[in-house]
């Protein structure tokens, strides 16, 4: 991110939207220490909590990780922007395409075996179409309805519908997502 860290660029847009540490962290649920710690880069955030300054800072979350230009159309498996670390036991995002700056946009969601990818269901703006890779009993939680995937099923979610993803099985999930617009 050219140098740019993630705490850095939180505090950045938070300073943009003229917020003081105690009003964001209020918004997001946490501690002002917390953020501070996030802001000074002593911490990493989970998921869940960069969602939630994200919510408070009224930001798509993919704006902690905006890169400016990204100079090639091709993105590795090591360079792709994560939300998430590879080595926690944790749900993780990782940007498939080179940026956000299109109108759809590529991602790949790692679910931990018995794991979710939220604590209760959410929504947002963008239609997304899923398509599940691998996983041995992935289930997608929709408007309360729960379906059944294997690998290589396919589903879109409409704009809106509260979901959430359960990966019931023994074995890592691995979810790709076409989303428009993008949301990362």
């Amino acid at each position: 991110m050219n140098g740019l860290s993630l705490g850095k660029k939180i505090q950045e847009i938070r300073s943009a939207k003229g917020f003081s540490v105690r009003k964001t962290a209020n918004l997001a649920e946490i501690t002002p220490s917390m953020l501070s710690q996030i802001e000074n880069d002593l911490v990493n955030p989970s998921i869940n909590t960069l969602r939630c300054i994200a919510t408070a800072l009224d930001t798509p979350i993919y704006m902690f990780f905006r890169e400016e230009d990204h100079e090639s159309p091709v993105v590795h498996p090591e360079d792709r922007l994560s939300l998430g670390f590879k080595s926690a036991l944790d749900v993780r995002y990782e940007l498939l395409t080179p940026d956000t700056k299109g109108s759809i946009e590529f991602c790949m969601m790692i679910i931990p075996a018995g794991m979710s990818s939220y604590r209760d269901a959410r929504s947002h703006e963008g239609e997304e179409v899923a398509y599940l890779i691998s996983g041995d009993s992935v289930v997608l939680e929709m408007n309360s309805a729960e379906f059944s995937l294997t690998a290589e099923d396919s589903v879109r979610i409409p704009p809106y519908v509260a979901h959430v993803w359960h990966n019931r099985g023994t074995t890592e999930a691995r979810v790709i997502f076409a989303i428009t617009p993008p949301s990362f």
